[in-house]
């Protein structure tokens, strides 16, 4: 199992930003799939996920409104698009998966036992 994720860079506030994970050694539809952030000095946090189980998404607050997941199941791709973009939305941005989350509500990172290596997202203000 891999996550490759991609797409990060500069963007000014207000701005939009679509991210890719693209997935091989499984089928994204089969696991769940969640993007994490990590700012510097702060703990990594949960920015949403879709469930394999039941198929909804679940956002984290900060991020309500703005972001969405999106699939691409010929490529076995999964996006994160970013709009209005926020300052404090600068991170280095994870994708994970696992197969058996069975409360993919809680949003927590320990629940995901894949990861790719973070993508940089700043946002200027």
């Amino acid at each position: 199992v891999q996550l490759q994720a991609s797409g990060g860079g500069l963007v000014q506030a207000g701005g939009s930003l679509r991210l890719s994970c693209a997935a091989s050694g499984f089928t994204v539809n089969d696991y769940t799939i969640g993007w994490f952030r990590q700012a510097p000095g702060k703990e990594r946090e949960a920015v949403l996920c879709v469930s394999s189980f039941d198929g909804r998404t679940y956002y984290a607050d900060s991020v309500k409104g703005r972001f969405t997941i999106s699939k691409d199941n010929a490529k076995n791709t999964v996006y994160l698009q970013m709009n209005s973009l926020k300052p404090e939305d600068t991170a280095v941005y994870y994708c994970a998966a696992d197969p058996w989350i069975v409360n993919p509500s809680r949003l927590v990172p320990e629940q995901y036992e894949h990861w790719g290596q973070g993508t940089q997202v700043t946002v200027s203000s």
